[in-house]
């Protein structure tokens, strides 16, 4: 039976649940409050460049996306480039990311190296998550390479990633991390990742074609203010209505991607236990200064940084995965809103990202620096804690047709294109 339904959010993640639902033959309607769609994954004209505002890369087991290319004609935009890891260690850049630039690493004795390559290769071979959800990460990491290791190698870039929440980390969010990276290679020596010609808008304007090919409407800068739901005659709840503007509009179904702390004060007929669980999740914002330079900082893709004069964990230059015709580098800053850095201003953000890129390659003088701009969001990532998995309320609600799921949901993974495909499409065979 055909069924009117509204995605909130036309993220990745809403975009592929409204793909499914349309292939299943439902009338869909997708409500955006962004001027364009794509989330995060979203390109902008960076002074006549397409780039995205927040950097992504893809990996060897991203099956879910390689999947969905294949069904939207477009796996041959799929492009793979050997890339290269560094760390930026008290003033000097080390290679880093295969076996023997660990051993050439001079911040560690060879015991400790050893102890952290143990680590790194187990970490790829394991499979089953369910008994690291209630550890520590940093103690399980302790236990694993040692304090020394630790110390020298995790310690900086948790501060300056997670900073309050540093020593309040599931262990298994972490190892995914450490895997999802760690097979993602050609060879034991060799990494090497992913990206679409054209960047993620190649993805996204695919999605959009097939979606509106199916019927399927988008409707940006709409925001959903409420969502309704009236007592059927078992008692039962069911969704009905959502507003839009100020206008009630009718669906039989309703599925949210947006983060979950919009969501506690819009569906106002969910149980209060549902709501103060997702009030609870805590969210990572993000300040990304990105620039646009005449020469390159380093080889690097991937940059990790721990050095006391040094308050960022890493750069990324995006230019040494997707081929650009300048060099384009990220200078993400991680941190919760209430963090008084929020405060900067972006002219603020980027003198400061200026001056760590300047450091790690002194070469750089500030002429080198074409462009920069500035991208805010303040629900980047969930913070996940100990014990994780069962502080997800279940995606579908006690609220008959009304599914509600954002990026915490894709725990124990760390966001990724891919992730947002798989997501997307579960909850849409949820519908019954």
């Amino acid at each position: 039976m055909t069924k009117k339904i509204a995605v909130i959010g036309a993220g990745v993640m809403g975009l592929a649940c409204a793909y499914d639902l349309l292939k299943a033959g439902h009338e869909v309607h997708i409500y955006e409050a962004d001027d364009r769609i794509g989330g995060m994954a979203a390109h902008f004209d960076f002074n006549g460049m397409n780039v995205e505002r927040y950097y992504h890369f893809i990996c060897k087991p991203d099956e879910h996306l390689f999947s969905l290319l294949s069904e939207l004609g477009i796996k041959d935009k799929l492009k793979w480039r050997d890339t290269f890891m560094g760390y930026y260690f008290e003033g000097k850049l080390h290679e880093w990311g295969n076996p023997i630039a660990l051993l050439k690493f001079p911040g560690l004795g060879l015991v400790s190296k050893l102890r952290y390559g143990f680590h790194a290769f187990m970490s790829t071979k394991m499979n089953d998550w369910q008994h690291l959800d209630d550890q520590e990460a940093s103690v399980w990491i302790r236990k694993w390479i040692g304090d020394k290791s630790y110390n020298v190698l995790w310690k900086r870039l948790f501060e300056l990633k997670f900073f309050e929440y540093k020593d309040n980390l599931s262990a298994a969010w972490i190892w995914t991390r450490i895997k999802r990276v760690g097979i993602s290679r050609k060879s034991m020596m060799q990494e090497q990742m992913g990206y679409l010609e054209g960047g993620s808008e190649t993805l996204l304007i695919q999605m959009e074609l097939a979606i509106k090919k199916m019927g399927g409407q988008i409707h940006l800068q709409q925001s959903v203010q409420n969502i309704q739901s009236h007592k059927t005659e078992s008692g039962d709840s069911q969704v009905t209505t959502i507003v839009v503007g100020g206008k009630e509009k009718n669906y039989d179904a309703v599925f949210s991607t947006i983060p979950l702390p919009f969501v506690a004060d819009m569906a106002t007929s969910l149980p209060e236990s549902y709501k103060e669980k997702y009030r609870a999740i805590k969210n990572m914002g993000v300040v990304c200064v990105i620039f646009q330079l005449d020469k390159p900082v380093s080889r690097n893709f991937w940059l990790n940084i721990s050095d006391e004069n040094i308050d960022i964990p890493g750069l990324i230059e995006f230019s040494n995965l997707r081929p650009f015709e300048r060099n384009v580098v990220y200078v993400p800053y991680y941190m919760p809103q209430t963090h008084h850095k929020h405060q900067m201003s972006n002219e603020e953000f980027i003198n400061e990202a200026r001056s760590y890129i300047q450091q790690v390659n002194p070469a750089l003088t500030d002429s080198s620096f074409l462009h920069a701009h500035v991208s805010r969001y303040g629900f980047a990532q969930p913070v996940c804690p100990p014990g994780f998995a069962r502080m997800l309320p279940p995606i579908k609600t006690p609220i008959k047709n009304l599914f509600i799921a954002d990026t915490s949901y894709y725990y124990p993974e760390d966001r990724s294109i891919s992730e947002s495909v798989r997501l997307g499409r579960e909850m849409a065979a949820m519908l019954d």
